[in-house]
């Protein structure tokens, strides 16, 4: 039994960015990503690889979060292009037509809800796959039972190739991007650091509370030892609050069991009506599991 947990947001923005053909709907909206994340899963439900038995969709609507009242710098609907922003509720009701648990997260993000749910069934499932090239769900990765797939690059990342990547463990993701920052999250990160420095500190320390304050305490040397040393310490409550920021959490009141999460096949009914509304008729040729009748 494997459970897919999926970025739906992700998904929605590289569907609207890909070579796909421009789509509108007979109502006159733009659908082209949103047909494009159907399309998306439905590859994913037919890929044998990958064997989906149980599964979930993850979407940010709004794209905005409880840390935005901690940082108002961090990420937001600002900037989203009008005719993706004006699919977010539409991609939902697609997923949903295909028979798939979706997660709508407002005070949470996806990402939460993906960790949520990584940590709740951990024990349950054989096996948790995170299908995001996302990297703050590295901290998810334990062994080969929670793991992290690029579908765009064919790529599986468990908690070993994890390790001897990036050269700290999964648990210091959230160090690591409150020391070298994230673009994407609008975490801006402390001055000087880069990812050669962060992950040799985190290899050594794990955590920012370890790193000792006087260099010449370190058991490892980055270069730039001296003048990083003094950046941790005059910017010790940046850092702290930004790894609160990468820090996802693991309590989104998700109502779903794990047998709630099965997969039992499209329902013919619901889809074929989707796809009359969206005017992608092709696609009800698609689906190879039906719910049954």
């Amino acid at each position: 039994m494997r459970l897919h947990v999926v970025d739906g947001t992700y998904e929605l923005y590289r569907a609207h960015y890909s070579h796909r053909p421009d789509h509108r709907a007979p109502a006159g909206w733009d659908a082209k990503a949103t047909a494009g994340v159907v399309s998306s899963l439905l590859a994913l439900l037919h890929d044998a690889t990958e064997a989906v038995t149980h599964i979930a969709v993850a979407f940010d609507n709004p794209i905005r979060s409880f840390r935005n009242d901690l940082f108002p710098a961090y990420k937001s609907d600002e900037g989203v292009p009008p005719e993706l922003h004006a699919q977010f509720d539409a991609v939902e009701d697609a997923v949903r037509a295909l028979g798939i648990v979706v997660w709508s997260m407002g005070e949470y993000e996806a990402d939460d809800a993906l960790a949520t749910a990584a940590h709740r069934f951990a024990q349950e499932a054989e096996q948790i796959r995170i299908l995001t090239p996302d990297k703050d769900l590295g901290q998810c990765l334990r062994t080969d039972r929670v793991v992290q797939v690029d579908r765009r690059q064919k790529k599986v990342i468990d908690e070993a190739t994890f390790r001897a990547v990036r050269g700290f463990a999964p648990h210091s993701m959230p160090d690591f991007l409150a020391l070298t920052g994230d673009t994407a999250d609008g975490i801006p990160g402390l001055p000087g650091f880069g990812e050669k420095s962060a992950a040799t500190l985190l290899g050594a320390y794990d955590h920012l509370e370890q790193i000792p304050a006087h260099p010449f305490e370190w058991k490892v040397k980055p270069r730039g030892a001296l003048q990083l040393a003094a950046t941790l310490v005059e910017h010790r409550e940046e850092a702290l609050l930004y790894r609160t920021l990468a820090t996802l959490v693991l309590t989104v009141p998700l109502v779903e069991s794990l047998d709630d999460l099965r997969f039992a096949g499209v329902p013919r009914v619901g889809f074929e009506s989707w796809c009359d509304v969206v005017g992608v008729t092709t696609l009800k040729a698609v689906p190879r599991r039906w719910e049954p009748t």
